[in-house]
Formats: structure tokens, C-alpha cells, sequence
């Protein structure tokens, strides 16, 4: 009889990242990697409980999906109900508003995962003691970079606090445009922050760079693989965080979808279910669900624009593929090079907030554009920090929504994600007599680059299944009952 023995190995929570999910993985007889899988633990079911709500609701009610990220919901689920009232055009106060409480998201969020969550890893290396590798470690060591996290952070949570009414679970957009515009007094306070703001975003791309190419032997290795990518772009293929089409590249650059529309987004794009996972895997309908799923993010979005258009994040941009670009025209598939990309937008977003402070149209009274011809469906996408997010929504003539799906951009990378904790694993844990703790944190390492969500990444397509299984003590099955 062949020996068929297999130790499981559980990491549960993983750490210093938003929501919660667990790793497993098997290993055989020879202790080596036989499978290994990120599964998400919490199941939230928006889609389900939001039908039978106004429709109007729906920018304040699905951003409480999550409080690290509300502003994303917020505004896509706004733009999506200015399609359904025919508000096609917003006034430029109302559109500015929006997109200057936006980028103060992208900022404060990038801000929060680089220096909070991912640099004590990378400070302090992977396997350095658990007790130090954390926030903590980092005020200790490094309280100058400790504060400049902080303090960024807390910009770009005022700048949302003075766009959406409060720093999180705002109020900001309504359908057809924005309840309030930015006054001088509040433009002022923030502007008087800016210079400081620029220059830590500029030193910020300076520590990824130089981390990335330091370590360049083994971080171009670690969790990569050849992908696609895929991000919403303006008509011009200008990187844009708040509103575009869709553009999709494979793993040499070479183009798989150009330019869709959102509302066209189900004959591009699919979702597949599997039964070990709360979370989707959406994938190109074009390439089908083996070969056809992408990563989206910092990293997707500098390998699907064609340009950025402020000038330090596209001399960033730059740099980031002469050093480590694929080739001429080719992406970067370097998994670790998400916190490099992650930081370039983060420049991008100061720049963009700076430009906004100084335009007078978001000083303007005309805040709100009257609704046009009525839709009963609209599909609305937003690039959030952690990649392109979908809401699409269905209402009836009694204004009552009757369907909703979100695609959340965590989601587009759960088959990233499981391919990089398997990849890990098979590198680093194969045939290893003894499993450490700072072993197992490669795998978290891996998973933490995608600065995942997953908290508002836990969604069902149509019924959920529920099964129950109930066993004695010492594991015998003495009854299961299973709802379809």
C-alpha cells in the first residue's frame, strides 16, 4: 500500500491585510506541495439584500461593504445611478469634486498599505522576528518614515472629509452630481499641505524603486508569472483612475480587448464560481477560464496605459520600465513590483489633487444636472486602489433595484493571488524539514502585494449553496443537510 499520509499546514488570519482569509496548503508523504489555496472566510451577500431598495440609495447603502475603501463603492455606485437617471454630463464642479475625493482615496490608501502594512516586511526582511515585524517595528526603527505615513494618510482622509462630509461612509455624490462644493477656507487648508505632500510621494517611489531594484536577483522571481492585464483607460489610453473603457494585454503587451465600453462589460468578461472559495474568478470570455484571467491594480494599470499625463508619475512610469519593463511594448509581470507601481500612482494622485486645489471650478454653485431620459439598467467602473471595480445594477418602473452585480477588484485577483501563494509555497516550503513562522510569511508576503481587500471581495453568483455537516467528537459524520 503506497503511504498516502499528508500534513496540512493553515495560515488563519492572514495578517496586515484588509478583511480576513486564510492559506492552506498540503503537503505529501515527501513533504512536498501538493496544493496550495487562499481561501475567504466571510461572505457578505450586498447584491442579494440591496434589491427591493430605491434605487437612489444605493451610493450611500453599498459603500458600507467595507471601511477601508467606502469612497470606491461610494462613486461607482453614483456614477451608475446618474446612467439609470439620464444624468449623462455632470457640471465640471460636480465631476472635479468627485474626482479630487477620489484621488484623495487612492492617496490615503496607498499611503496606509505601503507604510503600514507592507514596509515591515520589507524593512525588516521577511523572516525577522514576528514581534517586531510590524507598525510598531516601524516607529521604532524608523519613527521619520513612521510619521510621513501617517501624516499622508491623514491628508488624503481630509481631503474625503471635505469632499464627502465625513472621512468615511460620506454622503458627497447624489444622483446626478455632488452636495456641496469646496470652499476657499477648506481649499486653503489643504493646499498649505501640498508641497509637503509632493515631496513625500516623491521619496516614497524613491524607497520602492530602490528596494525593488536592490533585491532585483530575487524579487523578480518571487510569486511571478506571466499574465494579463486589465484596467479602465480614457479614449486617448492616458492612464485614468476615475472614468474610461476597458483595455486588456496579455502577458507580451499585445492587446486582447481595447476600449469597451462598461455597459458592454458581459460580453467581454466572465465569472466562474468554484466551490472552495467565497470569492469569484472573473476571466476574459475571449481566452475562456483557464488561460483568460487577469490581474488588475497599480501594476495592471501602468502596463495597460499608454502614458500617465502629470508629469513626475509618467517620468516614474518611465524609469519603473527601463529598469524593469518585460521588453519593448512588453508589461512587467513581476508580482513585487506592485508596491513600486502602487507608488507611482500615489505621486500620480498628489499631482492630481494639487491641480484640482488650484482649479475654481470647484468653487462653483452649479452642483447638480436634472435627470434625462430614464434607463432601468447601467453598468458604472471606477479604477479603486486596489484595482477596476464594477457595479451594475437593474431597477423596475416602481424604481426599486431588481438586480445588482459588483465585481470587486480584489476579485479580479483571486486567480493571481492563488497562483502566487501556490508558486510560494512550492519555492519555499517544498521539502523543508522544519516550516517557520517567518517561512510561512513569505506566503502572506506574496498575498500582501496585491494589498487585497477582502473584505468587500466576498460574493455570490446567484444561490449560495449551504451545507452542514454534523460530526461527533472524534469526527464521524452523523448527519449533513444541504440547501441548494
Amino acid at each position: 500500500m503506497p503511504n498516502t499520509k499528508t500534513e496540512r499546514i493553515v495560515i488563519e488570519p492572514v495578517t496586515r491585510v484588509e478583511g480576513h482569509g486564510k492559506v492552506t496548503i498540503l503537503l505529501d508523504e515527501d513533504r512536498k506541495v501538493s496544493e496550495a489555496r487562499l481561501h475567504i472566510v466571510e461572505f457578505r451577500g450586498f447584491e442579494r439584500f440591496i434589491q427591493g431598495r430605491p434605487f437612489w440609495e444605493l451610493p450611500v447603502l453599498v459603500q458600507r461593504l467595507c471601511g477601508i475603501c467606502p469612497v470606491s463603492h461610494h462613486l461607482c455606485a453614483a456614477k451608475a445611478v446618474d446612467g439609470i437617471i439620464g444624468a449623462d454630463e455632470l457640471t465640471p464642479t460636480a465631476e472635479k469634486m468627485r474626482r479630487l475625493m477620489h484621488y484623495g482615496q487612492m492617496f490615503q490608501s496607498h499611503a496606509l498599505h505601503f507604510f503600514h502594512l507592507a514596509s515591515p516586511d520589507l524593512l525588516f526582511g521577511f523572516d525577522a522576528p514576528v514581534e517586531k515585524r510590524n507598525v510598531i517595528g516601524v516607529i521604532a526603527e524608523h519613527p521619520d518614515l513612521a510619521v510621513q505615513g501617517v501624516m499622508m494618510r491623514k491628508f488624503g482622509q481630509e481631503i474625503i472629509k471635505v469632499t464627502a462630509g465625513k472621512k468615511v461612509h460620506g454622503t458627497g455624490a447624489i444622483p446626478g452630481g455632488i452636495n456641496k462644493n469646496l470652499s476657499i477656507a477648506e481649499r486653503d487648508v489643504l493646499l498649505a499641505e501640498m508641497d509637503q505632500m509632493l515631496g513625500w510621494s516623491l521619496e516614497a517611489v524613491k524607497l520602492a524603486k530602490g528596494y525593488t531594484l536592490d533585491n532585483i536577483d530575487w524579487v523578480a522571481a518571487f510569486g511571478s508569472f506571466d499574465s494579463n492585464h486589465l484596467s479602465i483607460v480614457r479614449p486617448d489610453g492616458a492612464m485614468d483612475l476615475y472614468h474610461g473603457n476597458l483595455r486588456a494585454v496579455d502577458s507580451m503587451g499585445d492587446s486582447i480587448i481595447d476600449q469597451v465600453d462598461p455597459n458592454d462589460y458581459l460580453d467581454v468578461i466572465a465569472e466562474e464560481v468554484r466551490p472552495w472559495s467565497y470569492m469569484k474568478f472573473p476571466f476574459l470570455k475571449k481566452l475562456g477560464p483557464e488561460t483568460g484571467w487577469y490581474r488588475v491594480g497599480p501594476l495592471a494599470r501602468v502596463n495597460t496605459c499608454d502614458f500617465i499625463d502629470t508629469p513626475l508619475a509618467e517620468g516614474a512610469r518611465k524609469e519603473f520600465f527601463e529598469a524593469i519593463g518585460g521588453g519593448v511594448g512588453a508589461p512587467c509581470n513581476v508580482t513585487m513590483a506592485y508596491h513600486w507601481a502602487r507608488m507611482i500612482e500615489l505621486l500620480h494622485s498628489a499631482e492630481k489633487i494639487g491641480e484640482l486645489l488650484h482649479d475654481h471650478d470647484l468653487q462653483g454653485e452649479d452642483i447638480v444636472v436634472p435627470p434625462g431620459e430614464r434607463r432601468e439598467e447601467f453598468v458604472a467602473m471606477i479604477e479603486a486602489p486596489r484595482g477596476t471595480l464594477t457595479h451594475h445594477y437593474r431597477v423596475d418602473e416602481s424604481d426599486q433595484v431588481t438586480m445588482a452585480n459588483l465585481i470587486v477588484s480584489t476579485t479580479c485577483n483571486n486567480e493571481p493571488m492563488n497562483r502566487a501563494v501556490r508558486g510560494i509555497a512550492e519555492e519555499h516550503l517544498s521539502g523543508v524539514s522544519e516550516i517557520t513562522e517567518g517561512l510561512l510569511n513569505h506566503i502572506e508576503v506574496g498575498i500582501r502585494a496585491y494589498d487585497p481587500c477582502l473584505s468587500c471581495a466576498t460574493h455570490a453568483m446567484g444561490q449560495m449553496p449551504l451545507e452542514v455537516t454534523l460530526q461527533t467528537a472524534d469526527g464521524q459524520t452523523i448527519d449533513r443537510r444541504t440547501k441548494p
